[in-house]
């Protein structure tokens, strides 16, 4: 990844380069995401090949980034606190290359991130804070029930916010892991997360990937969209739930939101339905949709002149959704379908809706990495663009499988189901 080119230069030559890329390196807008049920405030980055030994020592490395630190203001003092003790985690570097054979299908996430206890707990926290989420929706115009699903799918509403020494995790990354100017961006604004007094060194925990908080926010977006709601004149989202959900709020209104609306909703396909429209690139309006026969499982009230597009999460043989606005508001928040329909479900149920109508195809087998890198080679080999063969589904895959669905006349859904890679072989 970046700056490892740099080998066979001397330590010197390699370090001004070094320090010159970082500089030149911009913050992402918004971070990556951890595993589904544990991200936040993330979009979720293609896996890639593990980063080859870094040129300079740990130690040599430290000291280039204690001088950009005060450089940009960081207190000398402060950093050699924050560091003081501070050793590789190699845990972490293994949580970072890991690339898992085989992922849970959407319905088991679903299962998991909409249960029944979730939903119950939800209610009754969401009744408990309701004065404080008045306030909220009030100042940020974002609805109650989206804010308690993430509060819940993030941390379980806050009782599960990681217990790594952010600084610690974020130096091994922006050190040792596959993206360093990425990490060491985060790993900068963490330490200005100190310096702001918004935590002590001690009290800065998190995931492995540096996560922080009870809505578990990466430390860009934490010094960005971080608020100190409860007025004690600290953003603590570690201990301090209205922080916490306003913060979310704050987050999800610079996203779009648009408060009073639907993020969604199931609908109902007719017969002979032209799967190839549940493609993100075709956005129509909902009015536009039920001319199609495109109709709402359940009522919902919604702008029919509102557009959305259509998903289908399982392929052609599962439940079907329209997605609005907000949908795309929860994605940049943390970048993954099927975490943001897990969002839209949970905010669904905890406003009393029903749940999914349409049943999942449980029984079919889902592809595993090797699986999909290998559909991906053979849709290629066949003249397709799936773009390249990293085993993740994105659009140009769907293309691609959209495409050969067409040429076999299936019903073009553009899911990778086993059957079509049998086909492919």
């Amino acid at each position: 990844m970046p700056y490892l080119f740099l080998r066979g230069l001397t330590h010197s030559a390699a370090a001004c380069l070094l320090l010159l890329l970082t500089a030149c390196a911009e913050a992402p807008a918004q971070p990556l995401a951890v595993a589904p049920l544990t991200p936040a405030a993330t979009a979720i980055s293609p896996p890639a090949a593990s980063a080859p030994s870094p040129l300079l020592s740990f130690e040599e490395w430290r000291s280039l980034l204690r001088s950009d630190a005060i450089a940009a203001g960081i207190d000398a003092e402060l950093f050699d606190r924050a560091f003081a003790g501070i050793t590789l985690d190699p845990k972490v570097v293994s949580s970072d290359n890991s690339q898992p054979e085989f992922t849970r299908p959407v319905w088991e996430y679903i299962d998991g991130a909409v249960s029944v206890t979730r939903i119950a707990q939800g209610r009754l926290l969401k009744a408990q804070h309701r004065p404080t989420l008045k306030a909220i929706r009030s100042t940020y115009a974002v609805d109650h029930e989206v804010l308690i699903a993430i509060w819940g799918m993030e941390s379980n509403f806050g009782s599960n916010i990681g217990s790594h020494n952010v600084i610690r995790s974020l130096a091994t990354l922006a050190y040792d892991g596959r993206r360093q100017a990425f990490w060491r961006s985060q790993l900068l604004a963490a330490l200005q997360i100190l310096q702001a007094g918004d935590s002590t060194v001690q009290g800065l925990i998190g995931s492995w990937a540096g996560a922080m908080g009870q809505t578990q926010f990466m430390p860009t977006t934490f010094n960005q969209h971080a608020v100190d709601f409860d007025g004690d004149g600290r953003r603590d989202l570690w201990r301090s739930a209205p922080d916490a959900l306003a913060s979310a709020a704050h987050y999800l209104q610079a996203s779009g939101w648009e408060n009073g609306q639907p993020w969604g909703f199931e609908v109902n396909l007719p017969q002979g339905f032209d799967y190839a429209l549940a493609d993100p690139e075709v956005r129509r309006s909902l009015a536009q949709w039920r001319t199609l026969g495109v109709n709402p499982a359940t009522a919902v009230d919604a702008n029919q002149q509102s557009l959305a597009t259509l998903f289908l999460p399982a392929g052609h043989r599962g439940p079907a959704f329209l997605l609005l606005n907000n949908f795309r508001s929860i994605l940049k928040y943390n970048n993954s379908t099927s975490y943001a329909l897990a969002i839209g479900l949970l905010s669904d149920a905890l406003d009393g809706n029903p749940g999914v109508q349409a049943a999942w195809p449980r029984n079919d087998r889902q592809l595993g990495r090797s699986e999909r890198i290998e559909l991906q080679e053979l849709l290629t080999g066949k003249g397709y663009q799936p773009g390249p063969a990293d085993g993740i589904i994105g659009a140009n895959t769907r293309k691609a499988v959209r495409a050969f669905q067409q040429s076999l006349g299936l019903p073009a859904d553009g899911y990778p189901s086993h059957e079509l890679l049998q086909r492919l072989r």
